[in-house]
């Protein structure tokens, strides 16, 4: 019998006017070529060292422009089709773990966490598949309370929003938005659900102050007793705690309906033991899930990267379950998007052309890199399998029987699994889950992904899955984009490098757009040499560029305007401003001779042996202030 054809749960289209983009890159091509050849035969007698290096620079900002022209030749877009999954599967639709990831009570405010907590625990999908877990790597019992809180609040807060079909489903997000929540419910019945938010807040941030949680808290749950006055952020115990459980029919909200589960997690620290930083949690949760929920999808997020969109799950499972290429896809990666940037962007971080342009450039050469947030993972990609023709996934997993073990049983066992020594002498870490030893552990593990024949898939609706908090202050975007880029560099110059590791496994182009990234740090040394140099050079008399009447300066000022043109254009595409666009010009040279250098300096430091890789989380705290200052309306609203 002939095979049935089934309509696709997605579909794929390719960005228009490649055409004339491919003109466009081939004259800026032949441009660079005679900017070359210029520098190349005319080297003069005197000043010839920095006619050399003006030389190196252009080579290498030749070869870079080459290289982001992989993920610029034909990017590509999906769109999903939630209403023919739910024709397809209707509520026979797979379990899906939830990791959230926070490190520090005082740089990420437990009120900030247990919104984005209850953002995800509030999805549109059966709360009896879904199971949340908050890793704490700071190993913090004010994060325990607050967690703890949250559960209270969700009996009011899930049936709320589900009533009323919210968005977002962060009630620190959706009370900062004072026009937001207009005609939406009763004003008592409102009143009621914002001020009960307001109580616990308080309680929290009262809590984090002080610094210790009241003792008549402490008798409401098992867990809190934990703690003791000798454990710190860096030496404690194995903690796992199970504070709802899925799969008890007792579990339930004020209006009867199940909760989903919700664990927290602070895996063993010891100071002898190096702990890998979030990979090390990630790993850990992996663990810890699979003798709780043990649930085939698994989706990462950040504490401050909230629920925008409460069918993101549903969207990602269109690519999972679609019959025709669903068994070739890994896992789905939804961009970052940020809520508190100003309308020009003054610092340059609202990566718009990065999530439009790059990552759907990637998706068209074997998918987009896993950037560690907002992404959803098959389990069985992350403990190491290679992709197989003939693979089929047993959706039917997850929420594994606890009938026969207690919540004291599974909870032991579930701490075996987080302790320091559960990965010695193991391949975590190298074979199996989140890849050790890199800043930007993120990168190779993707990497590592589609080198084992697995593609990935770049989903950015209309309504952005994810919103979170983007740096604010100089300092905070330099210290980031420092972080990146150091990482970044470190693995060009590993085994993981794209073109080595990548050689014979995946398309040039694809090894390429992983290099983008990547070669961020280097980019300072020719930057600062051809901002200084040159001017240097006029002094003594050498000019290093062609004088104005000669033919041979149309080729430098015909690269120069057509790419800022065309990146202008970029950018105006994705949604940023004139202004915006200049703003992040300016701010690229900025973190160029700053954040880029500093990241080249540590990353050959860290080669040499002179220093040792760290992490610094960056501070959240600003998302606080921002929404409370939002609710009493002293600001506006960024939109």
């Amino acid at each position: 019998m002939p095979k049935i054809e089934r309509e696709r749960l997605f579909t794929t289209e390719r960005s228009g006017g490649r055409a004339l983009y491919r003109l466009h890159a081939v004259t800026v091509a032949v441009g660079i070529c005679l900017v070359l050849y210029y520098r190349a035969t005319r080297v003069p007698e005197q000043g010839r060292a920095a006619w050399l290096g003006m030389l190196a620079s252009e080579l290498f900002f030749a070869a870079y422009w080459v290289i982001t022209q992989s993920v610029r030749w034909s990017p590509v877009r999906h769109r999903t089709f939630r209403d023919r999954l739910a024709a397809r599967y209707g509520e026979r639709l797979p379990c899906v773990d939830i990791f959230v990831c926070t490190a520090d009570p005082h740089s990420e405010p437990p009120s900030l966490v247990i919104s984005t907590v209850l953002s995800v625990m509030a999805y549109n999908y059966p709360t009896e598949k879904l199971s949340v877990y908050l890793s704490d790597d700071g190993g913090s019992v004010l994060t325990f309370y607050a967690l703890w809180e949250a559960t209270l609040f969700a009996k009011e807060w899930l049936p709320f929003c589900k009533r009323y079909n919210i968005e977002p489903r962060s009630p620190a997000a959706y009370f900062s938005e004072p026009d937001g929540y207009q005609d939406v419910c009763t004003p008592k019945e409102l009143s009621f659900i914002k001020d009960m938010y307001e109580e616990m807040t308080e309680r929290i941030d009262t809590a984090v102050m002080s610094g210790k949680i009241p003792e008549e808290i402490k008798a409401n749950h098992k867990g809190f007793y934990e703690w003791n006055p000798e454990i710190t952020s860096k030496n404690h115990q194995p903690i796992v705690q199970i504070l709802l459980d899925g799969k008890d029919r007792n579990t339930v909200d004020n209006e009867g309906n199940m909760l989903p589960t919700l664990v927290y997690m602070a895996r063993e620290k010891r100071p002898q033991h190096h702990h890998n930083f979030k990979a090390g949690a990630m790993n850990a949760l992996i663990r810890v899930s699979s003798v709780i929920s043990n649930s085939p999808i698994v989706m990462n997020v950040d504490c401050d990267m909230y629920s925008n969109n409460s069918e993101t799950i549903r969207d990602a499972l269109c690519f999972f379950l679609d019959e025709e290429m669903g068994h070739k896809i890994g896992f789905v990666q939804y961009p970052q998007n940020f809520n508190n940037l100003t309308k020009n962007n003054i610092y340059g971080n609202s990566h718009q052309v990065t999530n439009q342009v790059e990552m759907g450039g990637m998706d068209s050469v074997g998918g987009p890199q896993y950037v560690g947030t907002g992404c959803f993972h098959r389990r069985e990609i992350l403990c190491g399998r290679k992709f197989a023709e003939d693979y089929k996934e047993d959706w039917n997993g997850g929420m594994k029987d606890k009938t026969q073990e207690s919540i004291d049983e599974i909870e032991e066992k579930a701490e075996s699994l987080a302790a320091c020594m559960f990965e010695h002498d193991t391949q975590w870490g190298d074979e199996i889950g989140v890849k050790y030893g890199y800043p930007v552990e993120d990168i190779i593990t993707g990497l590592a992904i589609h080198c084992r024949g697995w593609k990935s898939v770049h989903n950015n609706p209309p309504r952005p899955a994810f919103l979170g908090v983007a740096p604010t202050t100089l300092a905070q975007t330099i210290l980031q984009h420092k972080r990146w880029s150091e990482g970044s560099f470190s693995i060009f110059l590993s085994k993981y490098c794209p073109f080595l590791f990548g050689h014979g496994k995946i398309k040039l182009r694809h090894q390429m757009g992983y290099s983008i990234y990547g070669l961020w740090a280097p980019n300072s040394l020719p930057t600062l040499h051809y901002v200084i140099i040159p001017s240097l050079a006029l002094l003594q008399g050498n000019p290093l560029f062609p004088e104005m009447r000669s033919p041979w300066i149309i080729p430098f000022i015909y690269v120069l305007c057509v790419n800022n043109m065309y990146s202008l254009y970029e950018s105006l595409s994705a949604g940023d401003t004139l202004k915006g666009w200049w703003n992040g010009q300016r701010m690229w040279m900025v973190k160029r001779i700053t954040s880029y250098l500093y990241g080249v300096i540590d990353t050959l430091r860290q080669l040499l042996g002179l220093s040792k890789m760290t992490f610094a989380v960056t501070s959240k705290d600003q998302w606080n202030m921002y929404c409370r200052l939002v609710h009493h309306q002293v600001l506006p609203t960024c939109k």
